[in-house]
């Protein structure tokens, strides 16, 4: 084990597209000693990772076993106290719904040096390559982000509905493609429109990237019929309609 503590790098491998990875993620990768990777990171990146790399997979899949978090933990710890150089790779940002800050807890209890690189979060680069703007002038100065998939451990939802229903902008759950009808049905007892614009992404910036729209009361159902699996996320809010003049990646 060396004197000295190595350095981990809670690293965004952004939203599928290998071209949205950042610069900084990319030469860490290529300078890793050990790479911890989720299993929502783009095809093909490991490839250019030192031959002599450690590559440990950690990624959590529905339906089937997946490493815990305390786990994940420690082997953040354990190869970081062994003086190397340790790239947690993950979808998306580290910490938007990704437990990154869980990740740098414990780096920092464990007192091993850590840095953070943001990568660019699917709750705003799938809708974007569904033709969706988030936010847009006429018709949202604000975007939500929230998580459709919550610990099955908790008694009851810590989301408010009510204060969910009432923003005045656009809503953006991650997840929960099995709970969306559960979703819907809560946001439109709270007071949201049933009419409002809606639209379900899944594997959004990817080459099988697929969306289905429908008004709110609609989309759990639709995504049913359209049998729409995960990853995927729901945008809910006026600009989902915007999606029929800008959905460019269809059209290209």
């Amino acid at each position: 084990m060396s004197g000295a503590p190595g350095i981990a790098y809670l690293v965004g491998a952004g939203p599928g597209d290998p071209g949205l990875m950042t610069a900084r993620a990319l030469e860490l990768l290529v300078a890793a000693d050990v790479v911890i990777y989720d299993r929502l990171i783009p095809d093909g990146v490991l490839d250019m990772c030192r031959p002599d790399a450690e590559l440990i997979y950690v990624g959590k899949e529905p339906g089937k076993p997946s490493t815990g978090q305390e786990r994940i933990n420690e082997l953040l710890v354990q190869h970081g106290r062994a003086g190397k150089l340790v790239v947690r790779l993950k979808g998306g940002d580290p910490f938007v719904f990704g437990r990154g800050g869980e990740e740098a807890e414990a780096l920092a209890d464990a007192g091993i040096p850590f840095e953070v690189v943001p990568g660019i979060s699917a709750g705003v680069a799938a809708p974007a390559y569904a033709g969706i703007p988030v936010t847009h002038r006429e018709e949202a100065s604000a975007v939500a982000f929230i998580t459709g998939h919550e610990d099955p451990a908790k008694p009851e939802t810590s989301l408010d509905y009510e204060a969910l229903a009432r923003f005045p902008g656009t809503l953006v759950f991650y997840m929960g493609v099995k709970s969306l009808p559960r979703i819907s049905e809560r946001l439109i007892a709270a007071g949201r429109s049933p009419s409002e614009p809606a639209a379900v992404i899944e594997r959004g910036t990817l080459p099988r990237q697929r969306v289905v729209s429908a008004p709110l009361e609609r989309i759990g159902a639709a995504a049913q019929e359209a049998e729409i699996k995960p990853p995927a996320l729901t945008v809910v809010g006026p600009v989902a309609a915007r999606r029929e003049q800008i959905a460019w990646l269809e059209r290209r």
